[in-house]
């Protein structure tokens, strides 16, 4: 979807995942651990809603009684706000939890960050999540990724808690993670508190999200094809 920040975008559609790919993954991760899995988040490298039919028979797949049996209210679907497939979701009858890749409060900002910003303006991808809510009553979630000097000063933060109030939401602030072919700057730790802080203030549900991953360029945002660059330095090795 091209968001400025986050190194999946960087080499363009390659193609969709099927539902047994995504399946897969699952069955993977309980094979290499040795543990099962019980809550599942659809993001990462891609968007979700582009692959609406796939995305569908994932879940049912995935928590069909005679498979892994893993609750639907276990499984979140991540969207950087395609209005059609939020609206299509909620008349699935799947009580799964949706995440919006929100990123700003206004258009203005998110427009810097988010191509996607520019097809769908914020109210009205807003008044989908809160249809969304309306249909299922699950609580939504709105991912808000802080990078310094961009989204992350108090004045922003008084206007996310306007636009959020009364959406039945929950904000999970992300400490934006570097990538080396963009500048942005993970805002410090005193400003990412602050912001909690001011949201609490103005009674919106509020967390940080634990930072893991970046060692290994699997943190949010960081998911990339890195195989493929090791795979060519060989070559020309």
């Amino acid at each position: 979807m091209g968001c400025r920040f986050c190194a999946s975008t960087l080499d363009g559609l390659e193609r969709n995942l099927t539902a047994s790919e995504m399946l897969d993954q699952v069955y993977r991760i309980q094979r290499e651990t040795g543990e099962r899995v019980s809550n599942v988040v659809v993001m990462g490298s891609g968007e979700p809603m582009d692959n609406y039919d796939n995305l569908v028979r994932f879940i049912r797949l995935l928590t069909d009684e005679n498979g892994l049996n893993i609750s639907q209210r276990n499984v979140t679907v991540s969207t950087c706000g395609l209005i059609p497939g939020i609206r299509r979701l909620a008349d699935e009858g799947l009580p799964v939890t949706l995440a919006l890749s929100l990123h700003a409060p206004n258009d203005q900002v998110r427009r810097e960050l988010m191509p996607i910003a520019r097809t769908y303006a914020l109210k009205d991808v807003l008044a989908a999540c809160m249809e969304y809510y309306e249909k299922t009553g699950r609580r939504l979630t709105f991912e808000y990724s802080l990078v310094k000097g961009v989204n992350d000063n108090l004045a922003e933060a008084a206007e996310l808690s306007k636009l959020l109030k009364g959406m039945h939401g929950h904000v999970n602030l992300i400490p934006v993670n570097p990538i080396k072919e963009r500048d942005f700057v993970q805002s410090n730790r005193p400003a990412i508190e602050a912001f909690k802080n001011l949201l609490e203030k103005n009674g919106i549900n509020v967390t940080i999200r634990r930072e893991m991953g970046r060692d290994i360029d699997g943190a949010c945002g960081q998911l990339r094809k890195s195989y493929l660059e090791k795979s060519e330095r060989s070559e020309r090795g």
